[in-house]
């Protein structure tokens, strides 16, 4: 089933070699649907996207996609696939949390945890993981509450703060899982000094049946110190980029004829105004 949340990665000038790539590591994966800037895929029925240009940053481990895994064969083996030009952030072993598990930055700088072990029926294989680390850390917390006082079908699932043993403040979230719109999303605190934080390479993007919910999300999100950025993007008080857009938005652009005034319409927006781009 694909949710109206789901990851969207900005790849310059490899869009269409990643998702090629993604679909061919994770088993049954497809495009679903291509454009010179835009690419569709799915992985066990959750929505990927992957743009050809925008934003000038690249991924890096502040976001990466928790997998899980049905068996160690499993793990193995998109360990594997991942693994050409990629750097291990932590090597696939067994571990006490689960059996078979590693962490892999790819050779596109998009991480990966590879985990091993039982999920439950609600919960979807590929989970983004957000680490509050540098300036936000300690704020994982906060911020769970945040993101789910705001979207409906909201709850948080689990949630562990480290101990003494772990060496560090067990003030911290060591790891949590919570929902938004039914779109589960993982998050970890870590005080160490990583070098990186969130940026706008990976974002979540959130699909809007009207003018209302793009209202409701797009005043919240940019609350409190967050920031209006273009064409539906802003970023959060924590630095986590978002896309908040009308479900109707792909198929307006799908339009070949009315395209160009769409997308001249689209280029001049902040925050999208459904009726703007449906009157372009």
């Amino acid at each position: 089933m694909c949710r109206s949340v789901y990851p969207c990665i900005t790849l310059k000038g490899k869009m269409n070699e990643a998702s090629e790539f993604y679909t061919g590591v994770f088993g049954d994966g497809k495009i679903i649907q291509t454009s010179p800037f835009a690419v569709q895929f799915d992985l066990d029925g959750q929505k990927f996207l992957i743009l050809n240009d925008g934003p000038q940053s690249s991924p890096n481990p502040a976001i990466s996609f928790m997998v899980y895994c049905d068996s160690a064969s499993e793990a193995e083996q998109f360990w594997n696939k991942l693994s050409e030009g990629a750097f291990a952030l932590m090597p696939l072993g067994s571990y006490e949390w689960s059996p078979k598990y590693g962490w892999i930055q790819d050779k596109y700088g998009v991480s990966w945890q590879l985990f091993t072990g039982s999920r439950n029926d609600h919960l979807q294989k590929f989970c983004p993981t957000l680490m509050f680390t540098g300036t936000n850390t300690g704020k994982a917390f906060e911020a769970i509450n945040f993101y789910t006082g705001i979207f409906p079908q909201s709850s948080v699932q689990d949630m562990m703060n480290y101990q003494e043993s772990d060496g560090e403040d067990p003030a911290l979230i060591k790891h949590a899982g919570f929902k938004i719109k039914d779109f589960a999303v993982k998050a970890m605190d870590s005080s160490p000094d990583h070098g990186f934080s969130f940026n706008d390479a990976i974002s979540l993007v959130v699909e809007c049946e009207d003018q209302e919910e793009i209202d409701i999300y797009w005043d919240a999100l940019t609350s409190e110190g967050g920031k209006e950025v273009a064409c539906g993007w802003l970023t959060d008080k924590y630095g986590l980029s978002w896309q908040i857009i009308p479900k109707a938005l792909g198929k307006l652009l799908q339009d070949h004829e009315r395209m160009p005034a769409v997308m001249n319409s689209l280029m001049k927006m902040k925050k999208i105004v459904i009726a703007d781009l449906e009157n372009a």
